[in-house]
This record gives C-alpha cells, structure tokens and sequence, in this order.
C-alpha cells in the first residue's frame, strides 16, 4: 500500500464535512435585503429611543445590532463616524478622507450617495467574522431632518 493511500470513506467523510461547512458559511454572511431591513430598523429606533441611546446601542448593543456579518454605523455628512458595531474605535474620527486598499474615496462617495437619499455603495473593508480585508457593498440611507447617514454593509 502506498504511504499516502486514502480510503474511499475517509475521503467521503472529508468530503461530507465540506459539503455542510459551506452552507453554514453562507448563513453567516447577510444578504441586501437583510442590510436594507437592518437600515429601516435603525432608522425607527433612532426615532424611537432618540439620537443618544441610538449612537449607544448601534456601538455597543451587539446582541440587537449585530447579526451575521451585519452591523450597523451611523456617520454625519463631514465624514465624522457617531456610531460603528464592529469597531468602537472609529466612533467619534473623521473619516472623510479614509480610501480603502484600491485608493477609493469610499467614504466620500457614502456622503454623496447620502445626499440623494438612499443607494449602495461598493468598497474594501476588514470582515468582522474573517479578519480580512473583502468586498463590501453597504446600504446608505439619510436620516430625514438631519446631516447624518445611516448604514449596514454586506460582504461580497
């Protein structure tokens, strides 16, 4: 027998064991409609609970604003993060002039999607989950009555 002979059942049962760890892998990415769901939750809770505790909860309240790969961030139209669920230490910088690994002024282009309302917006960003740097497409929305976006981003 060969040193590197594989039975026919190991190699079914590695085979198997990928087969059901891709599923539960798409289960932890979140879809568009999810992102945009996500966005007109955020948007009611800030009418609900008022501009304070919403920054509060979308930066720290993981188990109601994080779901997935999914998290909410709130940023006004200079560029100024006010709330981020996945990394707290962005709250409170200026990020207007952030690009991402292909030198694109993503955060501009929120700022003037946010200006027209609503739209999505296609850049590189660190995947909470993998740690690694990935496509991201994130939905932008206006918060009516102020200068401030909100938004939920999917990994591509």
């Amino acid at each position: 027998m060969p040193p590197f002979h594989i039975s026919r059942r190991a190699l079914t049962v590695a085979l198997s064991a990928c087969l059901v760890a891709i599923p539960a892998l798409a289960q932890d990415r979140g879809t568009k409609a999810e992102a945009q769901a996500m966005v007109e939750a955020a948007l009611a809770h800030l009418k609900k609970v008022g501009n304070e505790q919403a920054l509060k909860d979308f930066t720290s309240d993981k188990a109601n604003w994080t779901k997935k790969d999914l998290y909410v961030f709130l940023a006004d139209l200079e560029g100024k993060m006010l709330a981020h669920g996945a990394n707290d230490k962005l709250v409170g910088r200026n990020l207007s002039n952030l690009k991402d690994s292909t030198g694109k002024a993503f955060v501009q282009e929120m700022i003037s999607v946010a200006k027209k309302g609503s739209g999505w917006v296609d850049y590189e960003w660190a995947d909470p989950l993998t740690k690694k740097v990935e496509g991201k497409t994130s939905f932008i929305k206006a918060v009516p009555g102020t200068d401030t976006f909100v938004a939920v981003g999917i990994y591509r």
